[in-house]
């Protein structure tokens, strides 16, 4: 028989998990691990809610397990760590984003991309190196290996860092990458939820023009006078879309349900990239002749390695690059999620872990 969650670990700790597909959260006593020799052990103050948090509290994706602690956007302070941490004190202020392990030893976590390791453990629902579950940020404590912890900037207020962490790297990454970082490009976002208003800020503080493409006409004023977009196109308004074809130098699609990728294609020009960050569940229609008319590019990219997180963090301290948040105290969850499904948020909602949940300790 499996120990209770409670006693697997020497450390008392308390969370809000799901215990079935319906995804009602609520109080969880659980256990942390103690704070190995390369252990960062951290008080957590803040969480961000992912959509992904919303996808695995119900099951939809097909691989949770339970009882399951959701988050993976969490900030605090150190408290504790392991006799061998060569980069972190107690005080620090640190995050912890999508995954807590990898191999260390295939080309990817060589390269610092962990996030592409076949191996990687994610931050909750996985099965660490000891053959326990991990659990994620809605709860009291953290422990992670220093190598998948980063330094948060004093600069950057923790609730601010928190999103940053999943939906600031999954836009951050694929800029960088493709190219798209460079001043005077031309930069279109899909989509402007937690990761398209994301992408519009960090796309702006890299010196692009930015679209906005969305579904929706009422979010025009949000996206161009609040966020900063220089353009915004409806994506069903077909003489706009037609007027702005071989426009786009690159275009980051955070969108997540089904949608048409032909018109998005027709925007880039020649050698254009178009980049896929949202994950829908049905595959989507690829038409080719486009690509391969204009010499263009589809692609995809997963949040990213820890050096690039860590140098994203920064880069957002140094330049203002802030999520805009709803904080709400943790007995909020089970609406908030509610309000999640609805795309009722903007943009983001962060957990204050720490003024309202009632600790272990």
């Amino acid at each position: 028989m499996a120990t209770q969650p409670e006693f697997e670990h020497p450390n008392k700790a308390i969370g809000f998990a799901a215990r079935d597909p319906s995804g009602l959260l609520s109080p969880f006593n659980f256990s942390r691990r103690k704070t190995g020799e390369k252990d960062v052990a951290f008080k957590v103050l803040y969480c961000g809610i992912c959509h992904s948090d919303l996808h695995m509290v119900k099951n939809e994706w097909g691989v949770s397990t339970y009882p399951l602690v959701p988050g993976h956007e969490i900030a605090g302070i150190v408290t504790e760590v392991g006799s061998k941490v060569e980069n972190f004190k107690v005080g620090d202020r640190v995050g912890v984003g999508c995954m807590v392990d990898s191999c260390r030893t295939c080309q990817n976590c060589e390269d610092n991309l962990e996030n592409y390791c076949s191996k990687y453990t994610l931050t909750y629902s996985a099965k660490y190196s000891d053959g326990t579950i991990t659990y994620g940020g809605y709860s009291d404590s953290m422990v992670a290996d220093e190598h998948f912890v980063v330094h948060i900037p004093d600069g950057l207020p923790l609730e601010a860092a928190a999103p940053l962490l999943c939906a600031g790297i999954t836009v951050y990454s694929p800029l960088k990458y493709f190219g798209l970082n460079k001043p005077g490009l031309h930069i279109g976002v899909v989509g402007l939820g937690g990761l398209g208003h994301m992408a519009v800020k960090f796309a702006k503080a890299f010196g692009a023009n930015v679209t906005v493409i969305s579904t929706s006409p009422n979010k025009e004023k949000e996206a161009i006078e609040h966020l900063g977009a220089d353009t915004f196109l409806i994506s069903h308004d077909q003489d706009k879309m037609q007027a702005a074809i071989g426009t786009l130098d690159g275009i980051i699609d955070t969108v997540s349900a089904t949608h048409a990728l032909l018109p998005l294609i027709g925007l880039l020009k020649s050698h254009g990239k178009l980049v896929m960050v949202g994950a829908p569940e049905k595959p989507l229609e690829l038409p080719l002749f486009p690509l391969i008319m204009g010499r263009k590019l589809i692609a995809g990219s997963g949040i990213g390695g820890m050096k690039e997180t860590q140098e994203m963090i920064d880069f957002a301290a140094k330049h203002n690059v802030k999520p805009d948040i709803e904080v709400i105290p943790v007995d909020y969850v089970n609406t908030a999620m509610e309000r999640l499904v609805k795309a009722d948020v903007k943009y983001r909602f962060v957990i204050d872990i720490g003024n309202t949940l009632k600790t272990s300790s």
